[in-house]
């Protein structure tokens, strides 16, 4: 898919980010390929993507924002699934233009890589919500780091990863969580990349909170 966004027209065990806004940088960008689900508005087919950011800060305890990952104390991470879309409603292009702190112009919006995020920092802002008794960590925005930090970001510790489905890295994708994998499955672009048979269904539900 190239990654080009156009304007067309919890698991209870897993260590939640605290809420508050970190230095955050996009380390990961997935391409879910298209979707369907089917909610108050009806059934959709929408191509989707994932971003994910590695965390750096401190909890309210003054704890470094790490997690052990198998042994090694690794930043946090959070990410956020989109469609692939710069429509000027569009969440993406809503939460590109508070993080460039200006909105996309008409050329701007009619094809974007959004492969250019991958390295790229911004401040994460961290809420929490509830929902039938389920804890969930969202992205509740993005915006630009503040002058006086740009000189002093933090060193990338995560690899960046970056999973095409038009010419899909298996050794990528087998490093994916199988929830992800199997929504990633059920996707047309799948099935065509594998030479198979569309799965059907859908394989895409709220995936905000689950680490890569």
């Amino acid at each position: 898919m190239a990654f080009i966004a156009t304007d067309t027209g919890g698991n209870s065990s897993f260590k939640r980010v605290p809420p508050g806004v970190y230095i955050g940088r996009c380390y990961n960008l997935v391409d879910l390929g298209t979707q369907f689900t089917d909610g108050q508005y009806g059934p959709k087919s929408q191509h989707k993507i994932k971003l994910g950011w590695e965390l750096f800060g401190e909890d309210e305890n003054g704890q470094p924002l790490t997690m052990d990952i198998n042994g090694i104390q690794l930043p946090m991470t959070v990410s956020k699934t989109y469609t692939v879309s710069l429509h000027e409603k569009a969440k993406l292009r809503l939460d590109l233009a508070a993080w460039r702190g200006k909105d996309f112009t008409e050329e701007e919006a009619k094809a974007f890589d959004v492969s250019k995020l991958v390295g790229a920092y911004c401040m994460v802002n961290v809420t929490h919500s509830e929902t039938n008794g389920k804890t969930f960590t969202n992205i509740a925005g993005l915006t630009p780091i503040p002058g006086a930090l740009k000189n002093s970001k933090p060193e990338p510790v995560h690899k960046n990863v970056m999973f095409d489905l038009d010419n899909p890295d298996m050794n990528v994708f087998n490093t994916f969580h199988e929830k992800l994998q199997e929504a990633i499955k059920k996707s047309p672009e799948w099935a065509k990349a594998m030479g198979t048979k569309p799965v059907g269904g859908s394989g895409f539900d709220d995936m905000s909170d689950a680490p890569f």
